[in-house]
């Protein structure tokens, strides 16, 4: 059984739906999560061990559950959410919660980077706190910042594809119900390759950018 353009067509715009709505929402949740990893550390500016054991704690659970168990486990919250349990926007919601804690840990070690220098001489200064965080730390982490939420959308590709393991549409599920379950190999070489050029194209356009950053 053939597949028509449109239905390829409509796959691929349900992922680029599903993996841009998570990014977005893991990268607005992401960095707050890892500057207050940062500022309550031990040794940071608003030093709070008990807070920062309460948060990382939190992010490492999410992080150590695999992405197909907690899609299952997330089934009632997802209904509550969006209403449904199949397709793109019940899709996003474990999506989100994947990637938010992955993200915030990939920028959290970007912020633990920075010279502990200019954080004294912002300090020195008289800088306060909330101006510390948006003149030093966002500028002098943001090209690890944009290489880490590079490497978190090529995660939330492949795991928008293993979505469609239960029915979340998008190219994985087109992979499932028409290349696997029906024995059509194309099916399953278009998609591989629509996804390998997906991923390409992100992982060019990062690593662009980065640059430009680093060079500017």
């Amino acid at each position: 059984m053939s597949i028509s353009f449109d239905r390829y067509w409509q796959a691929f715009l349900d992922t680029l739906m599903m993996v841009g709505v998570s990014s977005t929402i893991a990268f607005i949740a992401g960095i707050p999560l890892a500057i207050l990893l940062i500022v309550t550390a031990p040794n940071g500016f608003i030093a709070s061990p008990r807070l920062n054991s309460i948060v990382g704690a939190f992010i490492n659970g999410f992080r150590a559950t695999p992405f197909i168990v907690l899609l299952v486990a997330l089934i009632p919250f997802t209904r509550l959410i969006s209403g449904t349990t199949i397709g793109v926007w019940a899709a996003i919601v474990p999506l989100s919660i994947s990637a938010t804690p992955f993200f915030a840990r990939i920028a959290e070690v970007s912020l633990r980077e920075i010279d502990p220098g200019l954080i004294e001489a912002a300090q020195a200064m008289g800088c306060k706190k909330w101006d510390i965080v948006r003149h030093v730390y966002i500028p002098e982490a943001l090209p690890g910042i944009i290489g880490g939420f590079t490497i978190t959308l090529v995660a939330l590709i492949s795991s928008s594809a293993m979505a469609g393991a239960v029915g979340a549409g998008g190219l994985g599920d087109l992979a499932i119900r028409y290349g696997y379950q029906r024995f059509d190999t194309q099916v399953m070489l278009v998609v591989i390759a629509v996804l390998i050029a997906l991923v390409t194209v992100v992982q060019v356009a990062g690593d662009t950018y980065v640059r430009w950053l680093k060079n500017r």
